[in-house]
């Protein structure tokens, strides 16, 4: 099964969690200037919440994503909205790119608010959720 793991930081709160995930996983976490030039079965995408919407990397890497991506796994963090899910899936709909029904979420510094998020507690659920998303996947596609 080839994972692979790709995110947006503005603030380095993406970074601190695609880099929890890449420990846990042992898959290099990239930015997505780095294109995914292979067919995966698995990507994680980290996507953050900035002023209300998605950035425009996201959005950017989303419009030129590989076709031969089977699923993306949304992780993200925001300081006011509950996660970046529905505009991931927006995105990925237009073109026909399945995003998973299970995502992760924390809440993300902003400023002053959530400040110290994420925080051990958060990477730790983080970690835990991409070891059973890889255990679910895994067995999916040995099937």
């Amino acid at each position: 099964m080839k994972i692979a793991i790709r995110y947006y930081s503005k603030t380095g709160n993406m970074k601190k969690m695609a880099e929890a995930l890449s420990e846990e996983l042992g898959i290099k976490a990239e930015t997505v200037d780095v294109p995914v030039s292979e067919d995966v079965d698995v990507l994680f995408l980290g996507s953050a919440v900035y002023a209300a919407g998605v950035d425009k990397h996201i959005k950017d890497f989303i419009a030129k994503m590989n076709p031969g991506i089977k699923n993306v796994v949304n992780f993200s963090s925001a300081a006011i909205l509950p996660s970046s899910y529905s505009q991931i899936k927006s995105l990925l709909k237009a073109r026909n790119i399945p995003l998973d029904e299970k995502e992760f979420h924390c809440r993300g510094r902003f400023l002053t608010v959530h400040r110290g998020r994420p925080n051990a507690e958060d990477l730790n659920e983080l970690r835990v959720f991409g070891r059973n998303i890889f255990s679910t996947h895994q067995t999916k596609f040995l099937k």
